[in-house]
This record gives structure tokens, sequence and C-alpha cells, in this order.
């Protein structure tokens, strides 16, 4: 039996999807090929690619005024495509709720003027500013945030109404419950946590918006470049883009994203009510913004937590360790991981307290 895999990304991918890859890894559908030795522009891929961008678009039930690209260089080049394409001599507002919205804020600042309409990082990241605390520019060319804060566990669970065009990192949260893409000019994700292997990036743009990008770039760092050729600019991560088109059909199986939903929330309120009733563990995040995707929490002891991470390894429990940044522990349950998972981690938890409680 496979072990459960907490990772924050890479991250578990479903077993289904796992299996089914591994049985067309020497040969695809007869081509005489792996689909990793074949052309990105055969006829082949194509139908491929063609295939999990419109699972994709049905998933999110994506409007047509909107293109979806398929990239490389995972959301960390997004934080300087971005101000490249759209904020250059301007100026770019910014939430500062977390980790990656401090990097963003980093890249963003070295291209363009970065106005920060507010941040929690005195409370150490443990919430999300309330939007009467945001301080806009009248003149932003969009405004960023980071959906769900992968490393302190923290989320803006709705799309948040701002002067400016929204612009939205969704790398830990994307497909794991329904959002309105009508809502923002710009989301993009990585796929390392929700979509498939490391190594292409999702990008969901409004027409309108892209209409505004700058046309003076290298051809790679143009959104419209990759919008006019079908994300094939240049050759694409095929096998990522294949492995995410698998993932795409394994969540339309499940029953869509409302399905996978309720099976997130419940897996997320299961683990934060045993954290809760504990006097043993604790969640540091505010309640309103506790993510339903990377559940960080602390042993009151933390002399205790070497042993807690050597135990529960032991117990077939992987990669609980809470970020270097933070320390204590983080379970991250994206979609493949189920509730079977779960109820494995708090029964390890419930034990653990027992011992050493």
């Amino acid at each position: 039996m496979r072990k459960w895999n907490f990772s924050a990304g890479p991250a578990a991918i479903p077993e289904e999807v796992l299996l089914e890859t591994q049985s067309e890894l020497l040969e695809w559908n007869d081509s005489g090929m792996s689909i990793m030795e074949m052309s990105h522009r055969s006829s082949e891929f194509i139908s491929v690619a063609s295939a999990a961008r419109q699972n994709l678009i049905e998933l999110l039930n994506i409007p047509d005024n909107y293109q979806v690209l398929f990239l490389q260089g995972g959301a960390t080049l997004q934080f300087s495509m971005i101000p490249m394409n759209f904020a250059f001599n301007k100026t770019a507002d910014y939430l500062l709720t977390g980790t990656w919205s401090k990097k963003a804020i980093a890249e963003a600042s070295k291209i363009t003027s970065i106005n920060t309409v507010a941040s929690s990082e005195t409370s150490n990241f443990q919430h999300v500013p309330e939007p009467g605390e945001w301080i806009e520019s009248p003149t932003a060319a969009y405004f960023h945030y980071v959906a769900n804060e992968t490393i302190q566990g923290n989320a803006l669970h709705q799309p948040p109404e701002t002067k400016a065009p929204l612009v939205a990192d969704m790398s830990s949260v994307i497909l794991s419950e329904p959002i309105n893409v009508s809502k923002f000019s710009m989301i993009y994700a990585g796929a390392q946590k929700n979509i498939g292997p490391a190594g292409l990036t999702i990008c969901i743009i409004q027409d309108e918006f892209l209409a505004s990008a700058s046309d003076s770039l290298p051809g790679m760092l143009q959104y419209s470049k990759h919008a006019d050729s079908d994300s094939m600019f240049n050759t694409p991560p095929t096998f990522a883009w294949y492995l995410a088109g698998k993932v795409f059909l394994w969540l339309k199986n499940q029953g869509g994203l409302k399905s996978i939903a309720v099976v997130n929330h419940s897996k997320a309120e299961s683990l934060y009510r045993f954290i809760d009733e504990s006097n043993f563990y604790s969640n540091p995040v505010a309640i309103a913004n506790r993510s339903i995707m990377n559940i960080p929490f602390l042993l009151n002891n933390s002399d205790l937590d070497g042993q807690f991470l050597h135990d529960s390894e032991n117990a077939g429990l992987l990669n609980l360790k809470g970020h270097r940044s933070i320390g204590g522990m983080r379970a991250s349950i994206y979609n493949a991981t189920p509730q079977e998972a779960i109820d494995a981690l708090i029964e390890f938890m419930r034990e653990f307290e027992i011992t050493h409680g």
C-alpha cells in the first residue's frame, strides 16, 4: 500500500491517474512511441493538448472571452511577467498576506511601482486584512493577491471587489472548488499541487486585459505571443500537459468542482475540528481565513517536533514538516489526498497526544 503524502508541492497525484499513465508510458494509443517522445506539433499531441484545455474550460466554466495558456516557468515567472506585460512605468496594487505575495511584490517592485494596499506581516500572516483596511491606488494597472498562502495556510475565500483589474495567484487552491472566473482579469497557477507534475503553469487571461499587454517585450515574455500560438510559441512541457489532462478528466469523473469541494471542505473541517478540540495541537490562523488546502499546526511542546516527524513517517504519513520559515507541522490536503488519509493522520495525532501529552 502506498503511503499518504501530505507534501505542499510537488504534491500527491490521484493514484488512478498514475496507474493509467504507467500503462501508457512506453507507448501512447498505438502510436509506436511514448507521449514524451512525440512532436508537440503532431496530430496525436495536439489532440491530447486540446482535450486537456477543453476539460479545464468546462471544469472552471471559463467564459469564451478568456485565453487559457499552458506555460512554463512556474508561478514565480508570472511574478515578473505580469508587471512586465501590464504595469511597466505604471503602478500596481498588491495585497500582502504571506510568503508568496511577499515574493510577488519583491519581483514586481523591480519592474514597476508597487502600492501595498494592506499587510498582515506584523501578525506573522495569521490572517488576511479586512477590505476596509485596504488603501488602493486610483491609477493601479491591476490588483494582485494570493488566494491561498501555501506556507502560512491562510486564504481569501472569495474574490475581492477592487477598483483595478483583478489578478490572482491560485497555485495552491485552483480546482479545489468552483470559482467565478468572470470576476478576474487574470488567474495563474503552478501545476504541482492540484493540476499535475511540476513544470507547467496555467494562465487564464481575459481578452480585454490581454489587449492592454505590452508588445515590446521579448517574445517568450509576451502573453499575447503564447495566446496567438496556442501555448506553442516554443516546445511546451508536453508530459506535464498530458498528465494534467488526465487529472482534469479524473476531476470530471469525480463529479466536477462542486463535488470535489464537498470532499475538500469535509476533509479540512475534520482536521481543524480535531486540532481545535485538542489541548496538545493548535492552528494559528484566523478562522475566517483558514485554508482548506494547507493546514499548519503546532505542538504545544516544540521539543517533540522531531519525534512527531519521525513517528509519523514510520506510520506512513509523509511530508508533514512545516515550512522552515514558520516551523511546526503542515498537512497539505489537495484533491488527490482522500478522507482516508486525513483519518489516518488524525488517528496518529490522537495516539501521539496520548503518549506524549
